[in-house]
């Protein structure tokens, strides 16, 4: 079956608490998507934000934003008065997302919350901590240790609760046990809204496409809790970490700064702890997109402390090794494979083998051959077709800054004109072609030129992560345009 879904950041959405919530905000957003006849809603990973505000750089792979739990659910509950959070207390910007004023105002607005919870744990509440133990406790604690320690980075605290030794573990509990059960109280209500969303948007007939980015932040719960799946040296210090190297985004290539992992280790566990994290992450989404897929195939290894990536060199990944395990146990996995980057044949074999849906990108095809793979044409039933992903200027930026040779084979394939408009064509391109689904960012339907860019890899602060989409923006009228141009190309 063709459909159609829409590219929205959580973070992204309208509401007058400084950043979207899966409150109201994400239910009217849901109602909008069924006008609209999308059957998708694709995210941007929902875990805590890390260095430059970056969802791929969290300091969990398995918690939620605190920043997304709904504020008037929780009053509605009885845990806030609104009086507590009014525009001085929760940076009222509806424009963009300040992460830096979140930062300073929102924790104190949950911990008041958390102050009425604790009175009383309710049985579900510890239900839900041993059911999630497994990443819960480790998350909890670290985030205790990290503001103990005035958020320094975990290599930097006392020995020996940098080591994660049992009996450091077992003193931090003891002396720091309210502040253990805050960060687990901010899971536990993120859990119960994210719940409830879910639910909404099947009953709607949205389905979720959610994101896992493939490497984890060095400083993160997932590091120090377990050292030994990563490529570390006698300190805890990447050995060499992730990027890619030199390409359209950047001519000094994208240094992320990730461990890469110790695939040996993983292999001798049969890839539990990828395994646990895939299982995870397909039980909180329908379906699930993996960020640099190709990476399991040969990925990029830059020394650590270079100003740069473009000395790194590749390596061999596990490839089947791992998804061999990983599909035996999750038989039917709804995987998107993020197959973008440099480009070998072997990655292509990894992806035909696991039978995932690759990704096409329409802004990529005409500064190439006949051949590429992101002309319409060239597109197999089995993907997943965008004019751009989050990584992406949007549509209209793009003609403004493409070079003439591209302007001139995107009018001559697609036969642009001044009369439908350079953006609309564009996104008939994708939607036309033979793509199963093809997802449109949201910023793309409004027509938005640069200021509704999500991220630009390669740069660190600006204006990433902070786009937000205007309340007024989602009306009626443009839920029954994209209604009908999807419904043109058979995607209703």
């Amino acid at each position: 079956m063709r459909k159609s879904g829409i590219l929205m950041p959580v973070a992204s959405l309208p509401g007058p608490y400084g950043i979207g919530s899966l409150g109201k905000p994400a239910f009217v957003f849901i109602d909008f998507l069924k006008k609209a006849g999308q059957k998708v809603w694709q995210m941007l990973p929902l875990s805590p934000t890390g260095f430059g505000d970056s969802p791929y750089q969290s300091c969990s792979a398995f918690a939620g934003n605190p920043y997304f739990i709904d504020l008037d659910i929780l009053r509605k509950k009885g845990l806030l008065k609104k009086g507590e959070y009014g525009a001085k207390e929760c940076c009222t910007n509806e424009g963009a997302v300040d992460y830096a004023a979140l930062y300073h105002s929102r924790y104190g607005i949950l911990r008041k919350a958390f102050a009425r919870f604790s009175t009383w744990y309710p049985d579900d509440y510890y239900r839900f901590c041993y059911e999630q133990g497994w990443w819960l406790e480790d998350y909890a604690l670290y985030m205790t240790a990290k503001g103990l320690y005035e958020g320094k980075s975990y290599l930097e605290w006392p020995e020996p609760v940098r080591s994660h030794t049992p009996e450091a573990i077992r003193q931090l509990y003891a002396e720091h046990e309210a502040e253990v059960h805050f960060w687990k109280f901010c899971q536990y209500e993120f859990s119960l809204q994210w719940t409830a969303l879910k639910a909404y948007a099947g009953e709607n007939g949205i389905e979720i496409m959610g994101d896992i980015p493939i490497y984890v932040a060095a400083d993160s719960a997932d590091v120090w809790a377990a050292p030994e799946l990563f490529l570390l040296d006698a300190c805890g210090a990447p050995k060499e970490v992730a990027g890619c190297p030199p390409d359209a985004f950047s001519d000094a290539g994208q240094l992320w700064g990730n461990p890469l992992y110790n695939w040996a280790r993983h292999e001798s566990t049969h890839y539990d702890w990828w395994i646990k994290r895939v299982r995870f992450s397909l039980e909180l989404y329908d379906a699930v997109r993996i960020d640099h897929f190709r990476g399991f195939d040969t990925y990029y290894a830059i020394p650590y402390g270079a100003p740069n990536a473009r000395k790194g060199e590749w390596r061999q990944g596990p490839g089947m090794r791992l998804w061999g395990e990983g599909l035996r146990a999750l038989p039917g996995a709804a995987i998107v494979a993020e197959d973008l980057g440099e480009m070998f044949e072997s990655v292509r074999a990894l992806l035909k083998e696991t039978g995932f849906p690759g990704m096409k990108v329409l802004q990529f095809a005409f500064g190439a051959d006949p051949g590429s793979d992101h002309l319409p044409h060239n597109y197999p039933e089995n993907c997943v077709a965008y004019p751009g992903t989050h990584d992406n200027t949007t549509l209209r930026a793009w003609w403004r800054t493409a070079r003439a040779k591209e302007k001139r084979h995107a009018k001559e394939y697609l036969g642009l004109s001044a009369e439908e408009g350079e953006t609309a064509g564009l996104l008939r391109g994708v939607l036309q072609s033979p793509a199963r689904l093809a997802v449109v960012p949201m910023a793309d339907w409004l027509g938005l030129g640069r200021e509704g860019r999500i991220n630009t890899p390669g740069t660190i602060g600006g204006g990433n992560w902070r786009w937000r989409c205007e309340a007024a923006s989602l009306s009626p009228g443009l839920a029954r345009h994209i209604r009908t141009v999807c419904e043109r190309y058979g995607r209703i």
